[in-house]
């Protein structure tokens, strides 16, 4: 669970839950014909109108939904000495110990083999901390060990494997494209970790984009169905007992459900967990280009008659979209022949494309339509796109996505990423200084009372140069290892000197 501010008071919180797509012919027919006898779903509720109840629907759906439980280590070391020829003096004392961390979250069966379906979040590790086990837990109670086969942190999908003698129960990934609004659908997951909780509601949006995340795969499937902290990773279900998303997130003023919730529609999850499945890379489409959504106002100002398509604020440098003839103040209309639209934003366009495809870009300059063709890249990491993006000279507003939940931001109160050449030329700093960039700062750490604010760059902790967040996490172990309650950062406020500041630490 990653909560996020907003400035109107809302946070949005990673949950545990599902979503699909069809994939039943990716399974064998055996296992599907033993689906068709035994779900009987076409007689569980009356197609047309609100069903009398949803008794039967989930009877039969229940026992494919299942509970996700991890293990993490995160091993603290004890010996101040470490790393230098004293380190045996401290002896036995000084060996390294280990915490256990853990994380609750929901999944669902796909096939009668085994397969399950969850969020990423669900089984991604804290930062400095290691997986150690995942437990898949049935409806009955029986637990399995679970393999995890492989996860995606950009659609934040992930899927495991547990085994047993007797074929599992399964369900199927439905067409979400179908889904309208008004739509009844159900929920079914692991909430405060009570297991097996059923809530239902309607299809409140659909394509609904958050800002949660701003990347190729925000949008969402809105519902009322009420979804809480530990549904991420588990099914919304239609009236047909198709699994249509995955929860994944809220809009909560207290972390608790107030009727928003969102789910990874099944066309997008469906096509990512095949390729998870059959062990498949999945490479995603990149032009390298910072964009905006058109307004009137743009439209005003660039004297359009029209608002259409998505305006270019920058081009970066050497990546496909530079090569090919694209600039800054350019709109964007049309990617290889589709409609760029709230609904089909650019980066999702381009996402889905093949890297290396040459495709035809129709955009708007000086007035004028245009059309260039672009070779399309890779696209880079999540980490490597935020360092790209970092702005230097933005405020952080209260909807910022909070993404670091590891030791840094829980013991400093700041979420910081490498300092790459391009944010230190950013910052007015030499391409060969190294550190870390500070992202956003909690307003109530002590590093805020301190003046540490987004752009400060750290560049050592009590002594020792950090260019990693690897680095500066173990001078806070080591710090917390020792009894003491402060850290001493080196940092450099932009066009400002090196300054050491004692930052206390939080519990």
């Amino acid at each position: 669970m990653k909560p996020v501010r907003y400035s109107y008071g809302i946070t949005a919180a990673l949950l545990a839950s599902g979503a699909a797509i069809s994939l039943a012919t990716g399974f064998p027919a055996g296992a599907q014909r033993a689906q068709n006898e035994d779900l009987r779903i076409d007689n569980a509720v009356p197609r047309a109108g609100a069903p009398a109840s949803f008794a039967d629907l989930t009877e039969i759906l229940q026992p494919a939904v299942v509970n996700i439980s991890t293990r993490q280590r995160i091993t603290v070391n004890n010996n101040p000495f470490q790393g230098t020829p004293f380190a045996d003096l401290f002896g036995n004392n000084g060996q390294p110990t280990t915490r256990e961390a853990q994380s609750l979250g929901s999944g669902f069966l796909i096939s009668a083999d085994g397969y399950v379906v969850t969020n990423n979040h669900v089984v991604t590790p804290e930062q400095s901390a290691e997986l150690e086990e995942v437990t898949v837990t049935m409806p009955d109670g029986a637990e399995y060990p679970a393999e995890l086969v492989g996860r995606d942190a950009q659609s934040d999908l992930a899927v495991l494997k547990i085994s047993r003698s007797e074929p599992f129960p399964f369900v199927h990934f439905g067409d979400s494209s179908q889904a309208r609004v008004g739509d009844w659908v159900i929920a079914i997951g692991n909430p405060f970790g009570l297991g097996g909780t059923v809530t239902s509601g309607i299809v409140s949006a659909v394509l609904r984009s958050t800002g949660m995340t701003g990347g190729a795969y925000d949008r969402y499937i809105q519902t009322d169905a009420s979804i809480n902290r530990g549904n991420s990773g588990g099914p919304l279900f239609d009236m047909q007992g198709n699994v249509i998303g995955i929860n994944n997130a809220i809009f909560s003023p207290t972390g608790g459900s107030v009727g928003i919730g969102f789910a990874i529609p099944a066309e997008i999850a469906g096509p990512i967990v095949k390729q998870l499945i059959s062990g498949e890379e999945i490479l995603r489409g990149y032009l390298g280009v910072q964009i905006q959504p058109m307004t009137e106002d743009f439209a005003d100002a660039l004297g359009l008659s029209e608002r259409r398509g998505e305006f270019i604020q920058s081009v970066q440098p050497g990546e496909p979209a530079e090569r090919a003839g694209l600039q800054a103040g350019d709109v964007v209309l049309q990617v290889n022949g589709e409609d760029v639209t709230p609904d089909q934003t650019l980066s999702f366009l381009v996402a889905n494309i093949q890297p290396g495809t040459t495709i035809p870009v129709e955009f708007i300059r000086d007035g004028q339509r245009r059309t260039l063709n672009v070779a399309v890249g890779r696209r880079p990491s999540e980490e490597e796109l935020a360092a790209q993006s970092f702005n230097p000279d933005e405020e952080i507003p209260d909807a910022a996505p909070q993404t670091s939940g590891g030791l840094v931001e829980k013991a400093l109160g700041v979420q910081a990423i490498p300092l790459t050449s391009r944010i230190a030329n950013q910052l007015g700093l030499s391409g060969e200084t190294r550190g870390l960039v500070v992202t956003a700062v909690d307003p109530s750490s002590d590093a805020a009372r301190k003046g540490i604010a987004r752009g400060f760059v750290i560049l050592s902790a009590n002594g020792t140069d950090v260019a990693g967040t690897e680095e500066l996490e173990a001078q806070i172990q080591q710090a917390q290892s020792d009894g003491r309650e402060a850290l001493l950062l080196r940092v450099r406020a932009r066009n400002g000197p090196a300054l050491s500041v004692p930052v206390r630490l939080r519990n």
